[in-house]
């Protein structure tokens, strides 16, 4: 951050005004915060006239960021801009020189944004930040009085962690390259930088190998990617500063590598390609010299085609059963002094790790990889926890969390903002064992969604995850979070993102009449099953339709976390006479919801399974009207009464149709709030 003196005379002057913020407290609504920002009067006005000029070095990638910035403000603001110069330039663009051929970990991703109220000017040292500093300012752009406008600021920003990641999984549901893209285009809009592409499961082989073609044409369905179209996404993926790290699962999670080529596998085969989810036994053969030369050839093909430095090679949940029962492989084993399964994956890895390392590519894999003799250069993703990671990074090993930002588990925004990479047992390590930790990554598993509804399962939680790995340790405040959450979900909107419409959709279709306000009603309180639970509730595999209103909801419901609120200052006696009022008028808006709806869900086979899910909402919203009305009125309720809705809450508790209804809690609060005669 530079001092006072350094800045334009502008800054120097306005600062005697400014308000000169923590990060934590900075009134700037955007997501991530800035590592420091110094907020002045007045704001700078955009119209037809802004234009931008990019002084100094230049490149293409530049050139298209910058048209793709005049794209999304244009989205943004509805104003046409024009490409071509015409006068003073109102946002100016100073970028010190290139960035790697081959972005690397660790690139100086930071920028400098002065904006007063005549001219903006972005300075970085690289074009990583410049593009990070250019969604900073478009974030910034909000209607005012006059039109649309910047807030005069000056910021000085850097990432608190390197790696910042995004995991897809495209083996179970495979995922177009339209999803792909515009999901990039939303990573940008928040910062994240590396793309983890997960391209090998039980389920499917996602990419063309010209070596050993059964991969994919036996492996995938015929959904799969062609190595042509893997460099487009590699190359779309660098325009936006995003690094792609392949993911390709062994020695488990391999069952579709084998239809084609059994001869890798430890059992009798023969395989097919896996339509459930779960854990399976089959996994390749650590035994056999031609599974490592197997994999010689292929990793060299695909780390040629993937340029990044770092290289995926899974590693997590083998059972070991096809080990086990293979009397050649325990013989093996005993020959070797293997004494276990986890000794034999170990030495699967090792051989692996090696082959990765010939490649001159660094090798990453989950925390199953973690021996006591692995390579201090592999790269742990820890999916188990902040001990493992810790662990890790104490041995000496660079690590990355995962654990806590697992967004298919259908986990609140909050849940996953209070999960920090330095915290718990990593906050007990010398600062050179926390060097060794990255950052982290949200993982997007896809057992559950499809390209239709992933986009409302990575966004805009994914957001919340992002300002983790972004800003400095004490943005840490929750109501912020949310607060900018909700305007951010709109920018990814003007971003490209369309995970609001899908939603609409999905809805839509799922009831014949035109008119859907009262299924958008139930569909605003209630939420999909947390962690694990929905494999329990309904028998799935992949060639389940997820067309149901569980596919169409967000993960979290922010109208149910908003009355919690509410019923939250009632309980406790601090509510305003707003507050009381909002909570009645949502209360009677669910109340009477059901007797429209129960006109029209028994006329679809898809909603027909929420007429219970309604009509429980009905109930649950009268006995909280009836709690309201003991509150205001200081009238107590019965103990019989109050016993009877209390047993009916907690039964109401339970998933309906795979759902659940989120209003319940904050109608138990309320209920226990009252008194009994």
């Amino acid at each position: 951050m530079p001092s006072v003196r350094t800045l334009p005379a502008v800054f120097t002057f306005a600062l005697l005004f400014a308000n000169v913020l923590l990060p934590a407290q900075t009134p700037l609504d955007i997501m991530p915060l800035p590592a420091h920002a110094i907020v002045g009067t007045g704001s700078l006005t955009l119209d037809g006239s802004f234009q931008i000029a990019i002084e100094g070095y230049t490149e293409p990638r530049l050139e298209r960021a910058r048209d793709r910035f005049l794209t999304n403000l244009n989205s943004k603001t509805g104003i046409p801009f024009r490409l071509a110069p015409a006068g003073r330039p109102t946002l100016i663009i100073k970028t010190g020189g290139p960035s790697k051929p081959v972005q690397q970990l660790g690139e100086d991703e930071s920028y400098h944004l002065e904006i007063s109220t005549s001219q903006a000017i972005l300075t970085a040292p690289t074009p990583l930040g410049t593009l990070h500093g250019l969604q900073t300012f478009l974030q910034l752009v909000k209607p005012k009085p006059q039109g649309f406008a910047v807030v005069s600021a000056t910021i000085d920003d850097t990432p608190r962690f390197p790696w910042r990641g995004l995991m897809i999984d495209v083996g179970r549901h495979f995922m177009p390259l339209g999803v792909i893209r515009q999901t990039l285009d939303g990573m940008e809009a928040v910062k994240l930088n590396v793309f983890h592409w997960h391209l090998s499961e039980d389920q499917g082989f996602r990419v063309e190998s010209k070596l050993y073609p059964f991969l994919q044409q036996k492996g995938s369905d015929g959904n799969y990617y062609t190595q042509d179209q893997v460099r487009d996404i590699i190359a779309y993926a660098r325009d936006r500063g995003i690094r792609v790290i392949p993911e390709f699962d062994m020695p488990g999670h391999a069952t579709s590598w084998f239809v084609g080529y059994p001869n890798l596998a430890s059992g009798k085969g023969p395989y097919s390609i896996e339509r459930k989810w779960g854990v399976f036994d089959p996994a390749m053969d650590p035994t056999r010299e031609s599974t490592y030369e197997f994999l010689d050839r292929l990793l060299g093909e695909m780390t040629a085609l993937f340029p990044d430095p770092y290289f995926h090679i899974g590693g997590d949940e083998c059972n070991g059963k096809e080990w086990d029962a293979n009397p050649r492989i325990q013989q093996y084993m005993h020959q070797h002094g293997l004494k276990d399964d986890a000794a034999l994956q170990a030495y699967f890895t090792g051989r692996v790790q090696r082959l990765v390392t010939k490649r001159g590519k660094v090798t990453v894999g989950w925390d199953e990889v973690l021996q006591p003799d692995t390579p201090k250069d592999v790269v742990i993703q820890s999916w188990r926890g902040a001990d493992s990671l810790a662990q890790a990074a104490q041995r000496g090993n660079r690590g990355i969390l995962s654990a806590g930002y697992y967004i298919d588990l259908n986990q609140p925004a909050s849940q996953h903002y209070a999960v920090d990479p330095l915290a718990d047992a990593a906050a007990k390590l010398t600062p050179e064992q926390q060097s060794n930790i990255l950052g982290g990554e949200a993982t997007m598993w896809s057992e559950y969604v499809t390209p239709e509804s992933i986009g409302g399962r990575i966004w805009p939680r994914t957001a919340a995850i992002a300002e983790r790995l972004w800003s400095p340790k004490q943005v840490a405040d929750v109501d912020s979070m949310y607060r900018r959450l909700a305007i951010v979900s709109n920018d990814l909107e003007y971003s490209g993102q369309t995970y609001e419409a899908m939603r609409e959709q999905m809805l839509r279709r799922m009831v014949e009449t035109p008119e859907i306000t009262p299924l958008k009603v139930l569909a605003s309180v209630v939420e999909p099953p947390k962690e694990y639970a929905r494999e329990s509730l309904a028998s799935y595999d992949s060639f389940t339709p997820l067309n149901k209103m569980v596919d169409a909801v967000p993960a979290e419901s922010d109208r149910a976390r908003e009355f919690h609120h509410l019923a939250q200052a009632i309980a406790e006696g601090k509510a305003t006479s707003e507050q009381w009022q909002q909570a009645r008028e949502w209360l009677i808006l669910w109340r009477d919801n059901d007797a429209t709806l129960q006109q029209v869900l028994p006329l679809s086979s898809i909603t027909s399974e929420l007429e219970p899910v309604s009509h429980s909402l009905s109930l649950t919203a009268t006995i909280g009207l009836s709690s309201l009305d003991s509150l205001q009125t200081h009238k107590p309720v019965s103990a019989s009464v109050r016993q009877e809705q209390l047993t009916f809450l907690k039964s109401a508790e339970a998933p309906q149709a795979v759902l659940l209804d989120m209003v319940v809690p904050s109608v138990e609060l309320l209920l226990q709030a009252t008194k009994t005669e």
